[in-house]
């Protein structure tokens, strides 16, 4: 397959399923503000993990403007609740219209500020579906260890934007962060781990026991 297929083949991917008005108003948002929103393909995937999980608790590191937390929504339960960290109030803000303008219940979403690795900690064991994480790649290694903990048996880990693992001559802390977290992923016995060609590529890990 050439490069030129290669590059079909992702721009067909990611225009597979059209989003709504809700999600590129929260897209364009993100773009404004300079808080990249993910893919739309990476937003379909979070959508079927939440559906095949049946999923009533998730946890989203990295808010943002809503794009990632509405398509987690449209997968949940319908009684599901949505936690999502975020470190900026403005960020918040703009997800919390995105979820109204959506028509999400208000009582669906758990919005926190704070640093996730503060926040984490006080969550309960066992007690989450899926956790996904979309911001501060330094500190994806501990979302894993502390993801471990929240997942029920069956429950999905899931990082974003973990395509600078492709690149060897990358020598940077996030690039070795990256590298650490997908060693974790993949030592771990209690996780079964899969890479995804998505967006910025998705790394996902089932968690067995």
């Amino acid at each position: 397959m050439g490069p030129d297929t290669v590059a079909d083949l992702s721009e067909y991917v990611e225009g597979f399923l059209a989003e709504d008005d809700s999600l590129t108003s929260a897209r364009a948002r993100g773009v404004k503000l300079g808080c990249a929103p993910v893919s739309p393909a990476t937003g379909a995937a979070l959508r079927f993990l939440a559906t095949v999980l049946q999923a009533k608790a998730v946890v989203e590191v990295g808010t943002g403007t809503g794009v990632s937390g509405l398509s987690l929504l449209r997968g949940m339960a319908p009684d599901g609740v949505l936690t999502s960290i975020d470190v900026d109030p403005e960020n918040q803000a703009y997800a919390k219209r995105t979820f109204s303008d959506a028509g999400v219940a208000p009582g669906r979403t758990r919005l926190i500020m704070g640093r996730a690795l503060d926040v984490l900690p006080r969550l309960t064991d066992g007690g989450y579906d899926l956790l996904f994480a979309d911001a501060a790649k330094l500190e994806y290694p501990a979302y894993a260890e502390q993801g471990v903990r929240l997942l029920r048996p069956g429950g999905v880990l899931a990082f974003d934007n973990v395509g600078g693992l492709a690149d060897p001559n990358r020598k940077d802390p996030e690039a070795a962060a990256l590298r650490e977290v997908a060693r974790a992923v993949r030592e771990d016995d209690q996780l079964v781990p899969l890479l995804l060609p998505l967006g910025g590529c998705l790394l996902v890990a089932a968690k067995t026991a």
